[in-house]
């Protein structure tokens, strides 16, 4: 009599778990896939960003050049013709575009910007002095932007052709159709004239800007100087100089983003997975804000970084209708005096900036969505 054999595993067992180890080691493999698909991505992204500076140094240079060499555009009339013809060949702008072209390629990799000719101050230290507050303004036009965009975007979208998302639309066509320039005036005009609440200009009274100047190595960023500093009343001070700037320039963005919002979230609350959350019983608010937006986020977060390309051109007009001495500010500044060597440091320090921007713009893009990366 053959005996039985007790330890025999179940009919199926062997290759129900040979079936689950083959599902896990795919799925491994995926995910090893998918991680050296983002990182090749990232690599070619973060590549592109060198020719895409090579262009736009190139670019800015030739165009400055068009008008002639930047110390006759200076200097021309205020200067004998041999005292300028002496200052022309001492800073080497009579010798063939080619040449200054490379030189000044060779100057920009090693961080020599060159010497503003209107003040003799070296480009390079106008950058790191006025780019903090530039970038600073753009940062409260982008919360402002955000605050405003998003919310509304959700309530246009929801209450799509009622009254409400007529008067929202209407509000962003405003909102990035007036000139930011007007729209800055007329804020001055009600809140720092009419209702006299919010400062007129600046970014720091005179008092709050003494105490700022004792600190150890100040950022530039004025709200995080002022949390070092530990004074509530220069941090008071240093917001309400920034709330009329920030609304002038970041509702030119948000008007935007209300708009990409709303157009997405209706495509969104239309699709059929909307539907069938909303027969399960899904609450309207987890509807709209887990089911609706999420979906929608991908369009937002790529635009944004074209977005603030344009918070950067409006700062300019922002900071010299607010006296905010930023970047924008000093560029008109150096615009009038036709000091073009100054003028091409801040272009190219702003394109590279707009260009870092839309690399993380498209990093945060690709991980939140894979689609992207392929």
């Amino acid at each position: 009599m053959t005996p039985q054999n007790t330890s025999a595993e179940p009919v199926g067992a062997g290759a129900s778990a040979g079936s689950a180890a083959k599902r896990e080691k795919k799925k491994l493999n995926k995910e090893s896939k998918q991680g050296i698909t983002l990182w090749r991505y990232i690599a070619i992204r973060a590549f592109l960003i060198i020719p895409t500076v090579f262009i736009l140094v190139t670019m800015v240079f030739m165009l400055m050049r068009m008008t002639g060499d930047p110390i006759t555009a200076a200097l021309g009339g205020r200067l004998t013709p041999d005292e300028l013809a002496n200052r022309v060949h001492e800073a080497g702008y009579d010798r063939p575009l080619i040449v200054q072209y490379l030189q000044y390629l060779g100057e920009v990799f090693t961080g020599n910007f060159g010497t503003a000719l209107s003040d003799g101050r070296p480009v390079i230290e106008i950058l790191t002095t006025f780019g903090s507050a530039t970038l600073e303004l753009t940062f409260y036009a982008l919360i402002v932007a955000l605050l405003v965009g998003i919310p509304l975007g959700k309530i246009a979208a929801y209450k799509r052709d009622s009254a409400t998302d007529a008067s929202l639309r209407i509000f962003a066509i405003l909102c990035y159709a007036t000139p930011v320039f007007f729209f800055g005036l007329l804020l001055k005009l009600i809140f720092s004239v009419w209702i006299p609440i919010l400062p007129v200009s600046g970014r720091v009274s005179t008092h709050s800007s003494v105490e700022l100047s004792d600190l150890v190595a100040p950022s530039g960023v004025n709200f995080v100087d002022a949390l070092r500093l530990g004074n509530i009343d220069v941090l008071t001070d240093v917001i309400l100089h920034a709330v009329l700037p920030a609304l002038a320039l970041g509702l030119l963005t948000g008007g935007v983003f209300l708009r990409l919002v709303r157009t997405n979230m209706i495509g969104t609350l239309s699709m059929d997975y909307v539907s069938a959350a909303r027969s399960r019983g899904v609450v309207e608010r987890r509807l709209i804000n887990r089911h609706a937006f999420r979906p929608a986020l991908i369009p937002i977060i790529t635009v944004m970084g074209m977005q603030i390309a344009m918070l950067l051109a409006g700062a300019v007009l922002t900071e010299t209708t607010f006296e905010w001495k930023g970047l924008g500010f000093m560029l008109a500044q150096y615009l009038v005096a036709r000091d073009f060597v100054a003028v091409q440091g801040i272009v190219i320090l702003l394109a590279v900036i707009v260009a870092v921007s839309n690399f993380l713009v498209d990093i945060i893009a690709a991980l939140i969505d894979p689609r992207v990366r392929y």
